[in-house]
């Protein structure tokens, strides 16, 4: 790896690169609905490289050598902040580009965290949740944030950037009141998922989620029995699943409720329909 990180920092000295367009900075996001949102607000004022390609999984996903040579280009990294990918490539993503600014889009919001310790003026978590982007209310924060670093790297689009945030402030507004409307009456209702990547979006509209892999980690047999007799007690038949993760656990689990497996994807990059459609697909198992 750091004879690869070398060839792509000596690529990057003698301005050499195979892809890309002249007089187009390049912006990296770590995840694809990111790359919605910076389109949301510069349109295609810059080049966008996108870590985990669709279909990938943000917690096993290597980086290719033609990624780290984007990266040498870019003038901003976007992370989603608490991504296991991100943890485990922040060094070399880093080291490949040490004049890039690195922004940790979930700083200052209000996150999911197994622990939150007060240490003086700032605050300690653990198992942090980092699933931000299924939420309307952290989105419109995390859409705020990159018109104003965005502004920043292009000063003379400032006005059109902030223009074209309040326009999708809106637009994430009219979203959040049409899925609550939606949600309003099964407020309460309990989901099951086999990766907990609905928190904040249960959060936000008063669902209870289970899931499978608590805190992101491997289930076990005591730990899917409880959340057997949990389906069981409440008559669901249901488990959601993202379309990146193996289905054997899934599989087992609605046999064992004679339920069904309902895939989400909650990284695809259509991200206010994607958000409708996991609504319309709760509601409509809601009503079964």
């Amino acid at each position: 790896m750091i004879l690869i990180v070398t060839a792509v920092l000596i690529s990057c000295q003698s301005g050499k690169t195979k892809k890309g367009e002249p007089g187009k900075k390049v912006v990296t996001v770590s995840i694809l609905p990111e790359k919605t949102f910076v389109e949301k607000i510069a349109g295609n004022d810059f080049e966008i490289n996108v870590l985990i390609p669709s279909g990938a999984s943000p917690a096993a996903y290597t980086l290719l050598p033609s990624q780290l040579r984007e990266i040498s280009r870019s003038v901003v990294w976007f992370r989603i902040g608490y991504i296991g990918f991100e943890y485990s490539w922040k060094e070399k993503i880093e080291q490949a580009n040490t004049n890039m600014q690195v922004v940790d889009l979930s700083e200052g919001l209000d996150l999911i965290a197994d622990k939150k310790e007060q240490h003086g003026d700032h605050v300690h978590m653990g198992g942090v949740d980092p699933h931000i982007w299924l939420s309307p209310v952290l989105v419109k924060q995390m859409a705020k944030r990159i018109a104003a670093v965005l502004s920043d790297l292009n000063p003379k689009k400032e006005t059109v950037y902030k223009t074209n945030y309040i326009k999708f402030a809106n637009e994430i507004d009219q979203l959040d009141n049409q899925i609550k409307s939606a949600l309003k009456e099964f407020e309460g209702e309990k989901i099951i998922v086999y990766h907990p990547s609905l928190s904040y979006f249960a959060r936000d509209y008063g669902l209870a989620q289970y899931s499978l892999e608590p805190g992101g980690k491997e289930t076990t047999p005591q730990h899917m029995a409880k959340i057997v007799d949990i389906a069981n007690k409440d008559n669901i038949k249901v488990i959601y699943i993202q379309s990146e993760f193996d289905k054997e656990y899934a599989r087992v689990f609605a046999n064992e409720i004679k339920g069904e497996i309902v895939q989400v994807s909650p990284l695809n990059p259509d991200w206010e329909n994607n958000l409708l459609e996991i609504t319309n697909a709760l509601i409509n198992n809601f009503q079964k």
